[in-house]
Parts: structure tokens; sequence; C-alpha cells
């Protein structure tokens, strides 16, 4: 028979971060790899959805998202230094990651090279490679993952289309400060690519730390596709609420690529968010910065007991630690070897890196999880430790 998968399919494979949870599951253990964030969804968040279907928002919605919901973003971006006109600018879509599919969609030809930061996010490498771009790599250092701009320049070539910049970013949990994306700002211009961005963890800062649109930052607005959701925020990841915001130049295609993909995200779960956005005090982000460096200060500690030097997350809800203690020839087999010792999943370091031994001697570990559970990984890490 000649029939045949797509060329494609390579890079639709399970993901590490999935198949930890697999074999977390497998041996009944706490699931630190994926960042399903089941911490509480706000009150008011809840009952805005579920008053929306009981009202009738249960059918389409326009490609771009109900007109509620775009003018409560646009608020809130201009809240954080980012203007966005909620008719031209604004496509909600299905989760951050959706809104990104659409944007390469709209803007990327296959052969295009786009610039990634690593240790990247694999759903960036891998939106990339399925709609045939060329993912190209500088790395950035710990512990407070620096870059060059001469690193950015040697892999810049007259294919380069685009860089990403995730800020906070998974899995290093760097956020970019003004002075770093300035000086992308003049490479992206220098070199005439677009900026896409993955901002979700915007509302995850420690320490006084502030998040910086990279569309803020002067010449930069016109080229930058803004990337974000409430997924993390509200603790809704199932729900798939995410947006992009860009010039109307691109902001269009991006929504009709939106229409042919997705149609439209789920209808009450958008008017849920939308009165979220209004609804909740500037308070409820306050706490939640507070909540999680809180947790984060907690596995950090727990981690460091192990014997498992972790990389404190500037922001973000996930910690790298280095697991070079573990026996082990490979991250993969270090990090099963850590299940299998203390029934705690975490992320192979591999996952995050082209060259999957770069990541050998580190593991990722997501602490969005309710205090019980955190509590419960911490002691069995320590454990770990003193064995």
């Amino acid at each position: 028979m000649s029939l045949h998968l797509s060329r494609k399919s390579d890079c639709v494979l399970q993901s590490e971060i999935r198949n930890m949870s697999i074999e977390c599951d497998k041996v009944g253990g706490i699931n630190l790899s994926q960042g399903v964030c089941d911490t509480e969804v706000p009150l008011a968040v809840r009952r805005a959805a579920q008053s929306a279907i009981d009202e009738g928002y249960n059918s389409y919605t326009r490609y771009d998202g109900l007109a509620e919901l775009r003018l409560a973003l646009a608020r809130k971006l201009e809240r954080g230094g980012l203007k966005a006109d909620p008719e031209r600018e604004i496509t909600v879509s299905a989760g951050a990651t959706g809104a990104f599919y659409c944007a390469c969609l709209a803007l990327l030809d296959p052969g295009d090279e786009v610039i990634l930061f690593e240790p990247y996010y694999g759903y960036h490498l891998q939106t990339l490679l399925a709609v045939g771009a060329v993912p190209t790599c500088v790395e950035m250092s710990p512990p407070d993952w620096g870059f060059s701009i001469e690193a950015l320049e040697k892999v810049c070539t007259a294919k380069t289309r685009g860089i990403m910049i995730n800020t906070p970013a998974n899995p290093s949990g760097k956020v970019f400060t003004a002075a770093e994306l300035k000086a992308l700002a003049a490479f992206a211009e220098r070199h005439d690519l677009f900026v896409f961005t993955d901002e979700i963890y915007e509302c995850f800062l420690y320490d006084g730390r502030k998040h910086i649109p990279p569309a803020s930052i002067p010449g930069l607005r016109e080229r930058t596709i803004t990337v974000s959701g409430l997924s993390k925020t509200f603790s809704i990841t199932g729900w798939r609420i995410g947006y992009a915001v860009s010039s109307p130049r691109w902001a269009q295609t991006i929504g009709y690529f939106n229409d042919l993909v997705y149609v439209c995200a789920p209808a009450p779960m958008q008017m849920g968010v939308a009165r979220g956005l209004d609804i909740l005090p500037q308070e409820y982000y306050r706490n939640l910065c507070a909540e999680y460096q809180r947790k984060r200060d907690k596995i950090c500690t727990a981690l460091a007991k192990a014997g498992l030097p972790p990389y404190v997350p500037q922001g973000a809800y996930y910690v790298l630690a280095e697991i070079r203690r573990i026996p082990g020839k490979d991250s993969k087999e270090r990090a099963m070897r850590l299940l299998g010792g203390c029934g705690v999943a975490c992320v192979p370091g591999e996952a995050f890196f082209a060259n999957a031994q770069d990541g050998d001697n580190l593991a990722r570990f997501c602490f969005a999880k309710q205090d019980a559970q955190l509590d419960e990984a911490c002691a069995r890490l320590e454990r770990f430790g003193r064995n």
C-alpha cells in the first residue's frame, strides 16, 4: 500500500512533557512535569462562564472573538502599557498556542528561519516545523539566562524572518529586561524581522519585577505579534482562551487563519474571561505573584536540600534544576530514576534543547500546584536527596 503519513508528521510526535505525565500516572506519582496549573479558578470567572451559558452565549462568535472580550483585553493591555484597537488589532484564539499557530500560518513561508532562545518551549519549535519554517537557536546562559547580540548575528541569515521572545520564559523563568528588549528591537529593525512573543506568564513575576510587553518598546509595535492568554492567570488551561495582538496589516489574516483552523474559541468561556478581567481587582494579580513566589521559594529550597541545585526563576511557574547527581546516561533516564525513586515527575532537560545532550544535566519542575500536593512533592524530593 502506498498510503503514508505526511512529511510534517515527524514534528507532531508526543511531547516529552506529556510523556512524563503518562509515566507519572502509571505509578500514581505527583506530576510536576506538565504545567496544568491545578490551583483554584477564581469564583468570579467560574460564575461568569456559567451565567454566559444560561444567557445563550453558546453559538459561534465572530472569527476574532466576542466584542466584550476584545474590549476587556484592550483595557487590560493599556493598563500594561500597550494600546490596541479591539476592532482591528486583537484576535481571540484557542489558547496562546492556537494564536501563535495562526500567526505563523499568516506570516511565514516554508523555509523562513525564526530564531528561538534556548532552552526553548517545545511547542514553539514544533509549531514552526509544522508550518515549514526553520528554527535556529541562540543559547542563553545560566544563572540569569543572558544572551549576546553577537550570537544572534551569527545565526541570522538572508532567510531569517522572525524571532521569538518568551517573557517570562518557559522553562527558564527568565524575564527580559528593558535593556535587553531595546537591544532586540535594534536587532529586529536592522534585519527587518517579525517579533513573535509569548507572554502567557506575564502575571507571574517575582522579587518586584515588572512585565514589559516587547511591543511597547519603541520600534517594535508594527513588527510585533503579541501572543498571550488567560489559561495560567485564571487557572483555566482547559478553556483555551488566548489571543494575538498585531498591526491591522497582519491581524486580519491571522484572524482568517483562526477562522479556518478553530472557527472560534468557546463562546461562554470567552464571556467568562471578559467579565473576569473587568471584575477582578488589581489586588488579585498582586496576590497571585505573592502566592507563586512563596511556592517558588518552597520548591527551590526542597531541590537544594535534595542536592538538585535550582536556577531560581525570575517569573513563570517552572524551575530548572541540575540533576547530574542522579545516575543515568541522559536527562530522560535521570528523570525516570527520580520518578521511580520518589514518585515525583519532572521534564527531562533534553526537551528544551536542539542538541539533546545540552540538557542532559537539567530537568524542569512545575510548581503550579495546590499547597498540600506541593508540600508532599517537596518532602519526597528531600527524602530522595538523603538516600
